[in-house]
């Protein structure tokens, strides 16, 4: 059963960076897309940024500027560079993947705490 990984969530002080990682276990195909979620605490699931398998790119307004996704295809890996971390960016950061046919894929997420 394929299985996605997160990790590099961790506690920063505003201005910070961290850098996350999303593995997804040995697949047999390459996702369509890749992309990281958030959802902060009584807050709905937000899309953050998405990577296509073609190369392209959606980031969300709120962290254009900030946030930067990239993508290994062939190790089905995703990351996303955070820059300038707001304390509005506090929240559990979830790895999404799409497969070719079927449902999607999600990880169990890693928090990204920013406070002073």
């Amino acid at each position: 059963q394929v299985q996605l990984v997160e990790s590099g969530g961790g506690s920063v002080q505003p201005g910070g960076s961290l850098r996350l990682s999303c593995a997804a276990s040995d697949t047999g195909f390459i996702f369509d897309s890749m992309a990281w979620y958030r959802q902060a605490s009584g807050k709905e699931r937000e899309l953050v940024a998405r990577y296509f398998r073609n190369g392209y790119r959606k980031l969300a307004d709120f962290v254009k500027g900030r946030f930067t996704i990239s993508r290994d295809n062939a190790e089905n890996t995703v990351y996303l560079q955070m820059n300038n971390l707001k304390p509005e960016d506090t929240a559990v950061y979830i790895c999404n993947a799409v497969p070719p046919a079927g449902v999607d894929y999600w990880g169990k997420g890693t928090l990204v705490t920013v406070s002073v």
